[in-house]
């Protein structure tokens, strides 16, 4: 008897953006293509930033208030939470009683509590005797992040919460992957959060040179063009429910993550980038290893390339020397929301899901010439991500017909 064959499904998603508060707000937005861009003033310079939208900010403001303990958590825990409970729900795992016990959470962040972090340093500062809050330690760990998201979804399994730079929540999706198959959990709730809109994360950014100068433009984001650094932060938290499923169990319009890749080079530079994007090439070509021999070919790239001169060129680089001629289309979303660090790689994953069950075609409106969207995507989907030290990973889904 042939064996059955299992899948790893995404039952559900949650997001919150700067595109809106819900995977129907989100979709609406790209399919509008209107960049979400703002400009703040940051050390009395202009500064194009991708904040939440009202809708989605007066949504995180009522969850926050839903329970007396969320007022003292971290914006980047909230989100988290928030676009968690969207997946739960979808996937029909809520459960208002005792805690699943099956059901695992990894979220990840970059850089995790940092505005709280940022507040409770500048109290300690400017205290009389150097002392600070009791709730500093706890609120500002990077291990609330999974356990306040397992404490809202009744998820009584694995707890996990990590950084892996702006390769975080893509990695988190590995975890499960690997969780699932190990049959270590029979639910795994998996994603990354970010709320990096912050005086010092901007001023890191800016302090790498990376930083866009044009703000007031209506695309102060400009992947692949190679003209100028163009990197602009963006925030936001996206989760995804994962089960193992059997070939039977499948239905017509699911969501399967077929591979997972990951790569590492070793360093040269603070950032971690080599010209020909080794560590792409590396967790692309782990990724289509594990595709089925007689059908390999992927249709779309969703490119990491957030704006900076020698990132995109690596990637791009790295994507030209894995595929052999003109290769996949590539796409990417950063030009409508920027970068949201460790949760990139999720928003990532929720626009190909957008495009494989919306079958449209990928949108960038300034001037691009290199390998440029031509056509609808209803095929197979990479996406990928990478973050400084060195490490990549790339997800490849595809929708069951």
């Amino acid at each position: 008897m042939a064996e059955v064959k299992q899948y790893i499904v995404i039952r559900g998603t949650g997001v919150i953006s700067p595109l809106g508060h819900d995977v129907a707000s989100v979709n609406r937005a790209y399919t509008l293509g209107v960049p979400a861009f703002t400009t703040i003033f940051h050390n009395g310079e202009p500064t194009p930033v991708a904040a939440l939208p009202a809708s989605a900010e007066a949504a995180l403001q009522t969850l926050a208030a839903s329970n007396p303990s969320y007022r003292h958590l971290d914006r980047s825990v909230l989100m988290a939470i928030y676009a968690a409970k969207q997946a739960v729900a979808e996937a029909g795992w809520l459960n208002d009683g005792y805690a699943s016990d099956d059901m695992a959470v990894n979220i990840g962040s970059s850089r995790g509590a940092t505005g709280l972090f940022e507040q409770h340093y500048d109290s300690y500062q400017q205290s009389i005797n150097g002392s600070t809050m009791p709730g500093t330690s706890p609120t500002t760990t990077l291990g609330n992040l999974s356990s306040w998201v397992a404490h809202a979804v009744n998820a009584g399994g694995a707890q996990i919460s990590h950084s892996i730079t702006c390769s975080t929540a893509l990695m988190a999706i590995a975890n499960g992957v690997a969780w699932l198959k190990a049959g270590m959990a029979k639910r795994f709730l998996a994603g990354g959060t970010e709320a990096p809109l912050t005086p010092f994360t901007i001023a890191q950014m800016k302090a790498i040179g990376i930083y866009s100068k044009l703000a007031g433009d209506a695309y102060p984001c400009q992947p692949y063009t190679g003209k100028q650094n163009t990197f602009v932060l963006g925030e936001g938290s996206a989760a995804f429910a994962l089960e193992l499923t059997d070939e039977t169990n499948l239905k017509k319009g699911d969501i399967i993550v077929e591979a997972v890749g990951l790569g590492f080079e070793k360093i040269s530079s603070k950032t971690g980038i080599s010209a020909e994007g080794i560590n792409f090439q590396k967790a692309m070509r782990h990724a289509i290893s594990q595709l089925p021999q007689n059908n390999p070919d992927i249709d779309l790239i969703i490119t990491h390339t957030p704006g900076t001169k020698a990132g995109d060129k690596a990637e791009l680089e790295a994507i030209k020397t894995v595929f052999a001629g003109a290769g996949p289309t590539v796409t990417t979303n950063k030009w409508i929301l920027g970068h949201t660090l460790g949760a990139s790689g999720a928003l990532s994953l929720q626009f190909g899901m957008f495009l494989l069950d919306s079958n449209k075609k990928p949108q960038i409106p300034y001037n691009f010439s290199k390998n440029s969207p031509s056509k609808n995507t209803n095929g197979r989907i990479l996406v990928n991500a990478a973050g400084f030290g060195g490490n990549a990973a790339s997800l490849i889904i595809e929708i069951t017909s």
